[in-house]
């Protein structure tokens, strides 16, 4: 089993190593997305609908979404994010 953690470059890049930090990095993107939507109705690509940003939200979270609940998910999942970031290990490397 891989542990998860954060590696910080000095040249500037970021590793996300092992299944939690992975999974960290997908929820931080889909707050992203989620936000955008919010405010102006941008979708990341269009195989990824706001029904399927919600139901991935609901993965994080535990709740369930309607249409107009981009903002609300969006929170939630930012939430779930900063206590991931503070559980997961970082190195420099």
């Amino acid at each position: 089993m891989t542990e998860s953690k954060i590696v910080y470059s000095q040249g500037g890049g970021i590793t996300f190593v092992g299944p939690d930090a992975v999974n960290f990095y997908r929820a931080a993107a889909l707050a992203s997305s989620l936000g955008l939507y919010a405010k102006c109705g941008m979708i990341p690509t269009r195989g990824v609908t706001i029904t399927k940003m919600l139901a991935i939200a609901s993965e994080y979270t535990g709740k369930k979404y309607k249409r107009g609940d981009a903002a609300k998910a969006e929170a939630d999942v930012r939430i779930w994010v900063q206590t991931m970031k503070a559980a997961l290990p970082t190195e420099t490397e």
